[in-house]
């Protein structure tokens, strides 16, 4: 099997290509190195790299020929980043989301798999739940989201067989660590090794349902590979562990040195996924505690 990776040089793509070279994939890496909060990128020297916007066209149907796997990971994937600068933003995740999908299906793949985000759902009612209608309440969501309906009608319109997915605030290995937007066990991790106090946002009250990395891979590799109903494509999957935890639980599991700083605008109070709907399609079941693993770090 060849499957190509877009973003595959960054936090969750990158683990996505390791475990598909270890499943004897041929890969293909797409990447442009353009993720401000990473301060490195991961290359797996046993793929096929390729350098490159997910906008260029001619490169990416090149990348694609004889694939059969498509997993679209790149974009611009900040909230912050997002509403200081709105159209790339967009064009990054919705132009090149339908450059992905018109090269997928120009190249005949089985599936595409979409990474999109739990900030579609702003304001609805926790848990959230796939029938939950969007609620975006910055670019960033609003282009991810752009992203499904764009993966919906390849689905529908143009028979490109695709799965896409709603993260819940991934962490984990490789988890971006720069600037002030980087995901914030990141951050705080980062701070408490400088000796620098933990910057909360706003009262820290505010609650979030942590994935760690590795159940999101697992999450994409079944996607990928089971035999699934034709029903349950060009549909939306939320990945999340059904536990959500407050800001200020988190920092005080990592320091007890901390400060507040003004809250952001754009951000949602409470995300919690409601997650039966991908354990009952795939047989997906989180594996990794966040508590647990923090207390390992």
């Amino acid at each position: 099997m060849k499957s190509l990776v877009t973003g595959g040089a960054g936090f969750i793509g990158s683990h996505i290509v390791d475990k598909l070279l270890e499943l004897g994939h041929e890969v293909v890496c797409y990447d442009n190195e353009s993720a401000e909060s990473n301060e490195e990128f991961y290359w797996n020297p046993k793929a096929d790299n390729v350098k490159g916007d997910i906008r260029d066209y001619h490169l990416l149907k090149d990348a694609m020929r004889g694939v059969d796997y498509v997993f679209h990971l790149a974009a611009e994937s900040r909230i912050q980043p997002a509403i200081l600068n709105p159209i790339e933003a967009v064009s990054v995740n919705c132009v090149g989301t339908v450059t992905v999908l018109q090269c997928a299906r120009e190249a005949d793949v089985k599936k595409v798999i979409y990474s999109s985000t739990s900030s579609g759902y702003g304001f609805n009612e926790s848990p959230n739940n796939e029938l939950q209608r969007d609620d975006c309440l910055n670019p960033y969501s609003v282009s991810k989201v752009a992203g499904e309906k764009l993966c919906k009608m390849y689905n529908d319109l143009f028979g490109v067989n695709t799965i896409f997915f709603r993260y819940f605030n991934v962490y984990g290995e490789r988890q971006p660590l720069k600037g002030q937007y980087a995901p914030v066990i990141g951050i705080f991790l980062r701070q408490r090794d400088a000796g620098e106090p933990l910057t909360i946002v706003g009262d820290g009250e505010q609650r979030r349902d942590f994935t760690h990395v590795s159940d999101v891979v697992s999450a994409n590799i079944l996607a990928a590979t089971k035999d699934v109903h034709d029903m349950n494509y060009g549909q939306l999957y939320n990945v999340g562990n059904s536990v959500n935890y407050s800001i200020n639980e988190i920092a005080d599991a990592i320091s007890d040195n901390q400060v507040n700083i003004p809250p952001r605008i754009g951000e949602s109070r409470v995300t919690l996924a409601y997650n039966e709907k991908l354990k009952r399609t795939f047989g997906w079941e989180p594996k990794v505690k966040l508590m647990d693993w923090i207390s390992e770090q």
